[in-house]
């Protein structure tokens, strides 16, 4: 399912929990999930440029969000030690991890590798 070529692209981050973000980087090609907190200064400085990436990449980029503090079980899985964490899923694979806010430009171009 994972190459699905009409799989309904959303253009704004979708919300995980721990019990949907298996199905969600199933569904997609590409999904990159940020893992934040409400209590995260740079999670709450970032969370626009991720709103802003979700629409500029629709159709070749999904992007999530996980709550670390609701979803302990997938944080645990993963190792996240530091928020804000990008979480990269290609083909249902984690297949890398970026930790910090990033600014728009070096977090487009990150990004543009995996595409």
């Amino acid at each position: 399912m994972a190459n699905e070529p009409n799989a309904d692209y959303p253009d704004s981050p979708v919300k995980l929990t721990d019990g949907t973000v298996g199905d969600v980087v199933a569904r997609y090609p590409l999904v990159i999930v940020d893992c934040w907190a409400e209590w995260c200064g740079p999670c709450r400085m970032i969370a626009p440029v991720i709103e802003e990436l979700a629409k500029e990449m629709k159709g070749k980029v999904v992007f999530a969000k996980l709550n670390v503090d609701e979803n302990m079980q997938t944080s645990s899985k993963y190792g996240i030690m530091a928020i804000p964490t990008m979480l990269v899923f290609k083909n249902g694979e984690l297949i890398d991890q970026m930790v910090g806010a990033y600014p728009k430009t070096t977090l487009t171009n990150k990004i543009q590798k995996y595409l």
